[in-house]
């Protein structure tokens, strides 16, 4: 059975280039590779860890 998908934009960084060229290499669409990513990161309860490091020269006055 067909999943029916629906259509949503995104804006993507630059260096986001990684999934284009991971498609390249495997051969599957880069825009289905990323819908794979995120169901699987939704099916796994997958969470993100964001850390956020001040620059080295924060603390300089």
């Amino acid at each position: 059975m067909k999943r029916l998908k629906r259509q949503v934009t995104i804006r993507l960084d630059h260096d986001t280039d990684y999934f284009q060229s991971l498609s390249a290499d495997g051969g599957i669409p880069y825009q289905t590779l990323i819908n794979l990513y995120v169901r699987d990161c939704a099916a796994n309860r997958k969470r993100v860890a964001v850390l956020w490091q001040a620059p080295a020269d924060a603390g300089a006055v």
